[in-house]
């Protein structure tokens, strides 16, 4: 075992950050620290690092453990060349190398049969701690980062804050620690880069811990989940996908043995009471209460899943063609990329590619924030395009949330806002804090409660995900995929791209290539994957044939049944009709209530036809 910590409990001032946890890792392992913004993740890295102590509880090392800690926006600031920061990491073979050259020098001079041996058993070491193979290690980490050998010989001080931390982070995994401590390793990079960190790490012969909101890079490389939930700490085998699975089966398990124990408490009570004074009972009645008090009671099943409720809407439908793109030259001096594109009502083109090659510079051209360099591009008729972008979301100033949203919004009373702001999570005094206090989760919650409340019928968002938590990222996914409008979005998460996207955007070095695929198919496209159809199994085994009266029955019922599901369907166009009427949209609670009725008759449908399909079997 590598490290365990017993009973540790974190408190800052009165607040228990956590307490009484238990976590242990062993060599090799793949851990996942998960939980909400601010459940005490970071803080458990802290400790395990030695930044942080704990309040009480024991922490455990073995002896000579080597730790790296990659914190989120590590950067290195530096004068030295990113040679010279790499070199650093293999100092000790470096001058070992320079060892083997003198006693070279020496032999070629005079080859005493000493300095021979002595030449002999160095190399021996030189070549074991990886001394012919180090320079190539820099390397491979140098351009799966995204950097070219021109960069190898820059100081460090001339790259972007962005750059680095991808340079903090090389230099970490050069190192090679016994147990790497990564927290939200795949911010700030971009798809390539991600999928070639996911490569490189799961090759990592050594332990890791990994804090991520990434949920495709848990799933391809953890085997250990660890949840920090309400200041209590609990272990899962397996990747994030199978956590989630067991957790959910794990609640269920535990609220069904809850209600259960709490009818037998409720029936052991009303036994109690009917003959606790009846005087040849009393025993049997003491009996029982004993029974209760020495009963081991099962906690209600608890999990914080509070998320953000947003319902996106468009005030008027917008004209069937969005968006017309026409060899649209974007860039600031130069010209980045060219782009042919056409947006069709109802689709949602995510944009990829890797970081710095025009994907933020397209959207803001589209949104009249950067001016073209040549061609054009044609906003459709009646299309109301509402932006999203981390730059919108860093709130400064005293006001608090509350005039914040309603200052934008001033023909909303106060309880309309109030609801709005309920609904993603600023509750309560909450409304009251100035914004410059908020966290970065929040100050993109109160930019989507904008953004909600514009009711565009176009919504173009640049990394919308970004510190938000995976549950926030999951409440955002399904409001997205209700919404009936149109998107353009630029993201790095890939969960969310394959959730949301129909057609994919690549913009990468001076092109941009339109693929009217979904993120998977495009993924197997790029992979020369070809899609294949499962021919259906035959089998010898003959079903027994439908008597005629029986399938006279079954095909009446089935005719019912499909009549009731278009009616149904019909009714539910009409309630989606009603969603463009100024009597809704401008009444928050009326349209809340809307899509309650939407929701029920999505419901009743989706029962149907699971009957419907039932008869046709």
């Amino acid at each position: 075992m590598l490290l365990q910590i017993n009973k540790g409990t974190v408190f800052f001032g009165a607040n228990d950050v956590f307490e009484n946890v238990d976590f242990s890792v062993n060599e090799n392992e793949r851990i996942a620290l998960v939980g909400r913004n601010g459940s005490g993740k970071s803080t458990l890295l802290k400790v395990i690092e030695g930044e942080v102590e704990l309040s009480s509880g024991q922490l455990i090392k073995s002896d000579k453990i080597n730790i790296a800690y990659l914190k989120q926006n590590a950067l290195i600031n530096s004068n030295k060349t990113v040679k010279e920061e790499f070199e650093e990491v293999f100092s000790l073979l470096i001058e070992k190398e320079r060892q083997l050259n003198d006693l070279a020098e020496k032999m070629a001079v005079n080859p005493d049969e000493q300095l021979i041996n002595r030449y002999s058993r160095l190399e021996e070491e030189f070549k074991f701690e990886g001394g012919y193979t180090y320079q190539s290690e820099i390397m491979t980490v140098l351009h799966g980062f995204g950097f070219g050998l021109d960069d190898y010989e820059r100081q460090v001080s001339s790259f972007s804050g962005g750059e680095k931390t991808k340079i903090a982070f090389a230099k970490l995994l050069l190192s090679k620690p016994d147990l790497l401590l990564l927290d939200e390793p795949t911010n700030h990079l971009d798809l390539s880069t991600i999928e070639w960190l996911e490569s490189y790490l799961a090759k990592y012969k050594k332990a890791m811990i990994i804090v991520s909101h990434d949920r495709v890079f848990l799933d391809r490389l953890v085997s250990v989940v660890y949840e920090l939930e309400y200041g209590s700490i609990r272990r899962y085998s397996g990747n994030y996908t199978s956590f989630v699975e067991q957790k959910k089966n794990d609640l269920i398990r535990q609220e069904s043995a809850y209600n259960r124990q709490q009818k037998d408490i409720k029936r052991l009570e009303e036994l109690i009471e009917k003959f606790r004074y009846k005087k040849n009972k009393a025993a049997f009645a003491q009996s029982k209460i004993k029974y209760l008090d020495r009963m081991d009671k099962i906690d209600a099943p608890t999990s914080d899943e509070k998320t953000f409720s947003a319902h996106f809407h468009c005030r008027i439908k917008g004209g069937k063609r969005v968006l017309n793109v026409d060899h649209l030259q974007i860039g600031y001096d130069t010209t980045l990329c060219e782009v042919n594109l056409e947006v069709l009502q109802g689709q949602r083109v995510a944009i990829i590619g890797p970081n710095g090659k025009g994907k933020s510079t397209f959207v803001k051209t589209i949104m009249g924030l950067v001016p073209q360099r040549g061609g054009e591009y044609l906003l459709g008729h009646q299309i109301e395009p509402g932006y999203f972008d981390q730059q919108l979301a860093q709130f400064t100033g005293t006001k608090t949330v509350l005039d914040e949203l309603w200052d934008e919004y001033p023909l909303l009373d106060r309880t309309q806002i109030r609801t709005v702001l309920g609904s993603f999570l600023f509750t309560s005094d909450e409304v009251f804090k100035t914004v410059d206090v908020l966290s970065g989760g929040e100050k993109v919650r109160l930019q989507l409660a904008k953004l909600m409340l514009q009711q565009a019928n176009l919504l173009i968002l640049d990394e919308p995900t970004n510190h938000l938590d995976i549950l926030g990222k999951e409440a955002l996914e399904e409001s997205l995929m209700d919404y009936e409008g149109t998107m353009l979005f630029v993201s790095h998460d890939r969960y969310f791209i394959q959730k949301l996207a129909t057609a994919i955007l690549v913009i990468e070095e001076g092109k941009a290539t339109y693929y009217p695929l979904t993120y998977n198919e495009y993924v197997d496209k790029m992979a020369g994957v070809t899609p294949t159809v499962t021919p259906t199994k035959s089998t010898s085994v003959q079903a027994e044939p439908v008597k005629p009266e029986r399938r006279k029955d079954m095909s009446r019922e089935i005719k019912k049944i499909e009549a009731l599901i278009d009616k149904k369907e019909k009714e539910l166009d009409e309630l989606r009709e009603l969603r463009f009427d100024p009597e809704y949209y401008h009444d928050f609670r009326k349209m809340n209530e809307l899509d309650n009725r939407i929701d029920d008759l999505h419901n009743e449908i989706a029962h149907l036809m699971e009957t419907w399909e039932e008869y046709n079997a």
